[in-house]
């Protein structure tokens, strides 16, 4: 049987938004290198419960790379050292036997810390509800998608935009706190669709007038977003949306 790993975690706990919060080192032993990160913190708080102590607070939910939820700074890298997975498809054979690990929680003004290494990014669902939306008829007695000829270019934009899972990665990485990122994919999806032609221009000015007012930074193009991506979504996104906000500035002469 091969023997389980012996880790050293560096855990950033904080009871809720308004105390100090500190780093708590814990040992872990006869980690599998199978494990998945997630399931690692699992070990650890079973530990912990059976000892009588508060386990480690932290969101998760499909385990499967979709909800965007398992957002951690991992060692320094937004759900760890590798590309194009989130936290809960990061596995333990990515780390060495003895490393220190370093676990914190998004750091940016916009997502305060709820608990540990949660944080509350309500503010993305508030720039989804500005303007994330179609008001094209797409369920009932619709047409067939295939009957509504678009070019294939412009649905495999649409599609690698739409792949954006809201986990706040860009945003978190950036050193300028820009959600930048984010706001361009969900303009993007729609920019490129027909359905998404009716709000095309009060669309990307609600979002980004709501994306300024929760707070988060400019983009001055460093790029830290996309390379911490773990949907690989390119910066391309924000320069379609420069050019989308600068339409729906453009007022028609009379």
């Amino acid at each position: 049987m091969e023997k389980g790993m012996n880790l050293k975690l560096k855990i950033w706990r904080q009871k809720n938004t308004n105390e100090q919060g500190k780093i708590v080192e814990y040992p872990v032993s006869n980690v599998s290198p199978d494990m998945s990160f997630l399931e690692m913190i699992d070990v650890l708080n079973d530990s912990l419960v059976a000892k009588g102590e508060e386990p480690v607070a932290f969101d998760h939910d499909c385990r499967e790379g979709i909800c965007g939820m398992c957002s951690m700074f991992i060692n320094g890298e937004a759900h760890g050292p590798n590309r194009g997975v989130t936290t809960c498809q990061l596995h333990m054979r990515s780390f060495k036997e003895g490393e220190t690990i370093y676990i914190e929680p998004w750091r940016s003004e916009a997502f305060p810390v709820i608990k540990d290494l949660m944080v509350d990014r309500g503010a993305f669902d508030r720039i989804q509800q500005a303007g994330g939306f179609v008001s094209v008829n797409t369920s009932g007695r619709t047409l067939d998608a295939n009957a509504i000829p678009i070019p294939k270019e412009d649905a495999d934009k649409a599609f690698d935009a739409a792949t954006c899972i809201g986990c706040g990665a860009c945003a978190a990485t950036c050193p300028n706190g820009s959600a930048m990122l984010f706001v361009a994919a969900k303009v993007s999806q729609f920019a490129l669709l027909p359905q998404g032609q009716v709000e095309r221009k009060e669309r990307v000015l609600n979002m980004v007038k709501q994306m300024d007012e929760e707070g988060f930074g400019n983009c001055s193009n460093i790029g830290a977003c996309e390379v911490q991506c773990p949907k690989n979504i390119s910066i391309e996104v924000i320069a379609r949306m420069n050019r989308e906000y600068l339409m729906a500035n453009v007022k028609p002469e009379n």
